[in-house]
């Protein structure tokens, strides 16, 4: 399956030779989620799990912001006249996102400016690295709006990146974490001048979409498994895992390219 001539309909994308570049658009508004980019962003990251011709994924900043979360009007409104089972539908299909966004095998790297917030936040914590400016500002400000810190996986997946301690204050309060913050406490990878973050994103996912695609899949395979593993199953799991990496085209690629004291050019394969 190729997505090279994909053409969603409620964010922006685009693909630059083997990485693809996603952004939320509506940037006089901070670009909030609707209901339909929800749903058309988690199809479209349930897809690239099939697409060959995707190697990496930049989910980027538009206009100086990367996304403000639900949308107020278009979401906050309507499940006002939601019952219980609509409601539940609406808090499934978000976690879906984030499931679809971990499940799939490229990796994906966040690059954040300005406003990060709500399911915003969530979208960030959910990519497998993420690079800042000093002015992004992430906020998981669910409380701030009478709900519970405790969506779209945030209570398991934001204390394994910052702490617990760090994590249960985020949630509790619904502050805003600073750069300076995101980068001492190990959401942000690093932080970059907002004229280099696109640059900076797309220098990292092209140096990895570069690599072992096969490998890199099973990396961060590995990377979600291994959070309900003993040591012990890790460690097999990773033998496993190593042996099956051990029979692609790239490893024979490597060690032939080893030998030749070449560079290997890797296929994902």
């Amino acid at each position: 399956m190729t997505m090279k001539d994909f053409r969603p309909r409620h964010f922006n994308w685009r693909v630059e030779d083997d990485v693809a570049v996603i952004s939320v658009s509506r940037p006089e508004r901070k670009n909030p989620l609707t209901f339909d980019s929800y749903a058309e962003l988690r199809d479209t990251f349930r897809q690239l799990g099939e697409a060959g011709d995707i190697r990496a994924v930049v989910f980027g900043s538009n206009q100086g912001n990367f996304c403000s979360g639900g949308d107020v009007r278009d979401i906050i409104g309507p499940l006002m006249e939601r019952d219980m089972k609509g409601l539940l539908a609406f808090t499934r299909m978000t976690g879906d996102l984030v499931k679809a966004m971990r499940a799939c095998p490229q990796p994906v790297i966040a690059a954040i400016d300005g406003v990060c917030a709500g399911a915003g936040a969530m979208i960030a914590l959910a990519c497998d690295m993420r690079i800042g400016t000093p002015a992004a500002r992430t906020a998981f400000l669910f409380t701030r709006v009478g709900l519970a810190g405790c969506d779209m996986g945030a209570c398991a997946m934001l204390p394994r990146v910052i702490g617990q301690g760090r994590a249960a204050e985020l949630l509790f309060t619904g502050r805003t974490m600073s750069a300076e913050e995101g980068e001492r406490w190990g959401f942000f990878n690093r932080l970059v001048p907002a004229e280099r973050l696109e640059e900076e994103a797309m220098r990292l996912a092209r140096s990895i979409a570069a690599g072992p695609g096969f490998a890199h899949m099973m990396t961060k395979t590995m990377l979600a498994q291994e959070w309900s593993m003993s040591l012990e199953q890790a460690i097999e799991a990773e033998a496993q895992a190593q042996a099956i990496c051990m029979q692609t085209r790239d490893f024979r690629r490597a060690y032939e390219a080893f030998i030749a004291k070449q560079a290997p050019r890797f296929a994902g394969d």
